[in-house]
């Protein structure tokens, strides 16, 4: 069986587990929300047989009316079975929990008659020896949930380069600027090869087009300037948990220079960081 990393995101109704499995979907992890506990070992199969998943996170809860195990023989199943498990418990004052739960104006899932407070006691009562063993405790009383969020986002971005999806897109104005772009770059300001005969019919990705673009010393200019400000933005972003970044750079018609500069700053990146490229009005 190959390695397979299994996240247990459990804890107190309403200390954060939503936000924390959300979290993890962005991380790149298959979620399963809500899932029964008997069920959990069947799910962690069916993910180590997908060649495609390689990290799952289970929201595990105790509030399924008649489908309720109890979570300490399970997560010792999925121990026994050879997966990487780890647990982390959510947890939260019961002052916040009552008014987390007062501002949503909804009943504890798992008090016969909905009373809150009655509701986290037990809650509290059932979910004892599983927070004492778990691997994380993360208490949002003081959180919000961006900041829970991003305690999740640190954890497991521990030993990894980065936890962003970084994309790269060239396009040109004439089509409209991307509107999933999060930093647009005008490159412009460079001599077109479209107005030389021999380089128009071609694009960025030729070799002609794109020496004769980073031949300029403002290409290279651009190149540096770009990345300095990409290794000062993106650890910063990461840090308050942003998931996906999106870089376009944009010329008149999409097909030469920000073609060529993408790839160019691309290959600048290969061995740094994982990321995407994609031209978007390259053929048009």
């Amino acid at each position: 069986m190959r390695p397979l990393q299994i996240i247990i995101v459990t804890g107190m109704s309403g200390a954060g587990k939503t936000t924390a499995l959300r979290a993890l979907d962005d991380l790149g992890f298959y979620i399963v929300d809500n899932l029964p506990p008997r069920m959990a070992a069947e799910f962690a199969q069916m993910c180590a047989d997908s060649p495609e998943v390689s990290r799952a996170a289970i929201g595990l809860h105790v509030r399924l009316h008649g489908l309720t195990d109890p979570l300490e023989p399970i997560l010792e199943e999925l121990h026994r079975a050879g997966y990487e498990i780890e647990t982390v418990f959510f947890d939260a004052s019961d002052e916040v929990l009552v008014r987390r739960f007062s501002e949503t104006r909804r009943p504890h899932p798992i008090s016969p008659g909905g009373e809150v407070v009655e509701g986290i006691g037990l809650e509290r009562d059932l979910l004892g020896p599983l927070r004492e063993r778990a691997d994380l405790i993360v208490d949002t009383t003081m959180l919000t949930p961006h900041e829970a969020r991003r305690v999740i986002v640190e954890h497991v971005a521990r030993g990894s380069k980065s936890t962003m999806t970084l994309r790269l897109m060239s396009f040109g104005f004439r089509h409209g600027v991307p509107a999933d772009a999060d930093l647009v770059l005008d490159v412009r300001f460079l001599p077109n090869p479209h107005f030389l005969p021999e380089l128009r019919p071609l694009t960025g990705l030729d070799r002609a087009v794109a020496d004769y673009v980073l031949a300029h010393e403002e290409a290279q200019l651009f190149l540096g300037k770009t990345a300095a400000l990409l290794e000062f933005l993106i650890p910063r972003y990461e840090r308050e948990g942003k998931s996906y970044l999106t870089i376009a750079f944009g010329c008149t018609g999409g097909r030469h220079r920000s073609v060529a500069l993408t790839e160019a700053l691309s290959s600048r990146l290969a061995r740094e960081r994982n990321h995407h490229v994609k031209h978007r009005d390259i053929g048009r």
